[in-house]
This record gives C-alpha cells, structure tokens and sequence, in this order.
C-alpha cells in the first residue's frame, strides 16, 4: 500500500482543489492534520460509500450473530460499540 500524503490544514487550504481531485482521480485519501495531530481525510467518494457499505455489513453481522445466541437480549448501544471498536 502507499503511503498516503499527510498534510496540516493550512497546507490543505493552500491547495484543496488539489488535494479533492488526488483522492477523486487517484484514490489517493489524504490525512488532515490539526496541530500535529490527525483529525480527519479526504477521500474519494466511491471510497466513502465502500465504507459505509461495509460498515452496514458489519453492523447487520454482529446483529445475525447475536439474534443466533439463546443468551438474553443484547442492547443496541453494546453492538454499536463493539462494531465501532473493531474498525479501528
């Protein structure tokens, strides 16, 4: 995999037109940095359904896999967390 442009916002500002059509004609995401710190990307769109697509898939999964288990119900907010915390 390469390795993805990292780049402050300020940099992001000076050439964002640029940065928009890398990830669009490229499929090259590029990370946002906010005082060092990553806080956010720009990526393609068809990038952003892919995820959202296999996020509902992960999410209908675990659901699958708990309405299978004889164990009393398990709350929404338990399978949303743990969906959430095996994306990152």
């Amino acid at each position: 995999m390469t390795q993805m442009p990292i780049e402050s916002i300020r940099e992001v500002r000076a050439h964002l037109a640029e940065v928009v059509e890398r990830a669009e004609r490229d499929d090259t995401p590029t990370v946002i940095t906010r005082r060092g710190k990553k806080v956010a990307a720009v990526v393609s769109i068809e990038v952003l359904r892919r995820y959202q697509e296999w996020e509902e898939r992960e999410i209908n999964r675990i659901i699958d896999e708990r309405m299978a288990n004889p164990a009393a119900g398990v709350p929404i907010e338990d399978v949303m967390r743990e969906t959430l915390g095996r994306s990152e």
